[in-house]
């Protein structure tokens, strides 16, 4: 896995802030954030698939439409 720019796609967000030509620090010119999957689901449909019970334990949701891996590896 690359670190540093990941891919967009739909949990993954860009955004460029504002800095000033007189900021001491380099610019970060992009930076990102990642949202949710719940977010993108108005209303629970029936029949979504789902994690074996130890697995649902182990990645905390039982549904694998709402799971979203986290990595503490990835800059904040």
């Amino acid at each position: 896995m690359m670190y540093g720019k990941p891919q967009i796609g739909s949990n993954t967000k860009v955004w460029q802030p504002y800095y000033s030509p007189h900021d001491p620090c380099p610019p970060m010119k992009e930076k990102y954030y990642w949202t949710p999957p719940n977010l993108y689901m108005v209303f629970q449909p029936p029949g979504l698939p789902r994690f074996e019970l130890h697995e649902a334990l182990r990645r905390g949701t039982l549904w694998k439409d709402l799971y979203s891996p986290y990595d503490k590896n990835l800059p904040h």
